[in-house]
């Protein structure tokens, strides 16, 4: 009679048990059919609603495999598993047991999930931990083109931020735009576009990451040339595209004594080549004239007065004359 009472409370305990521990009737229920517990998802993982959407904020989770990457493919105590593979122009690698699996265009967490279901589906392991390690990017590297002092392809690994990349570069060039566009390898469809101050300073709001794999291009910025009988020849920047004539031969320091202002001239680059066109520069500075726009390449020319150089020859010949006389007194 005890033991029939032992063995009845021993029974009621167990039943306690499995009706008050959750989920344990499920599990039983699951692995009696050969169910596994592995992930059903096979497309890419959903990102919750505070994950960060931009290519310039992923995680390094968030890297893309690509051809010809190599990956160390691992599961849990299963050390005959372990496999370091290259991902094949076609996008697959091969496993051991599983066969081909297309792994490009997914990030490491999404490939990780792919091989354990494709493990479980075959039951060839109860609940298997993959693991997948990103040894090496065949595109590990960051290309920056444009106006830096030397585009090319820099190998930065892992997150690095947008002026890492142009540093590598060495930097901008004179005649560097304001605009920086960066294109990511994962999202290659939606580009971030960076607009720099015009001293061109790196404030840190525009510091955004980049990735093995992206793109950074530095655009040109418009340049007007002032050329001729005036005080700084040369190049200028135009600041947010707009320059005029008088703002540009203000960046050139005005013009000489010497210019003939009256046969100033724009040369602009037309459909059937160079085109001349007249500026009433005299006119412009007395505002007589709407002073006229500026376009990227336009050329300003003011021209030397012969005239009045060959007098200013001869007031300087005579100064000169006069300082250097030697002067003699009666002894």
């Amino acid at each position: 009679m005890r033991s029939f009472i032992v063995v009845l409370t021993t029974s009621i305990m167990l039943l306690l048990c499995f009706i008050l521990t959750p989920g344990i009737g499920a599990q039983t229920t699951a692995l009696s059919h050969g169910a596994s517990s592995a992930p059903t998802a096979v497309g890419p993982v959903q990102q919750s609603e505070s994950a960060p959407t931009t290519g310039g904020s992923q995680g390094i989770g968030s890297l893309i495999i690509g051809a010809g990457d190599l990956l160390v493919v691992s599961v849990y105590g299963a050390s005959d598993f372990n496999k370091e593979v290259r991902v094949a122009d076609s996008g697959e690698i091969s496993l051991p047991l599983v066969g081909s699996v297309h792994v490009a265009g997914l990030n490491v967490q999404q490939a990780e999930i792919l091989v354990q279901q494709r493990l479980s589906e075959g039951s060839y392991f109860t609940d298997p931990q993959v693991s997948i390690f990103e040894k090496e990017y065949a595109t590990q590297g960051i290309s920056v083109l444009g106006e830096v002092q030397k585009p090319g392809i820099y190998p930065l690994l892992g997150r690095r931020a947008l002026f890492d990349a142009v540093s590598a570069a060495g930097g901008l060039t004179p005649k560097a735009g304001n605009t920086i566009t960066i294109t990511h390898r994962s999202n290659p469809k939606e580009e971030q576009t960076v607009v720099l101050p015009p001293n061109q300073t790196f404030p840190a709001e525009s510091n955004l990451a980049v990735f093995p794999g992206d793109t950074v291009v530095v655009s040109k910025a418009g340049i007007v040339y002032v050329v001729g009988d005036v005080r700084l020849p040369g190049g200028f920047v135009m600041e947010n595209s707009q320059l005029t004539v008088l703002q540009a031969i203000a960046m050139a320091q005005g013009t000489n004594n010497t210019a003939k202002l009256d046969k100033a001239a724009l040369i602009r680059k037309g459909p059937g080549g160079p085109e001349q066109i007249p500026i009433p520069l005299l006119r412009i500075m007395s505002a007589k004239a709407p002073d006229i726009g500026l376009r990227p390449d336009d050329i300003v020319f003011v021209p030397r007065s012969e005239g009045k150089a060959a007098v200013r020859r001869s007031l300087d010949a005579i100064l000169q004359a006069a300082t250097g006389a030697a002067i003699y007194r009666p002894y």
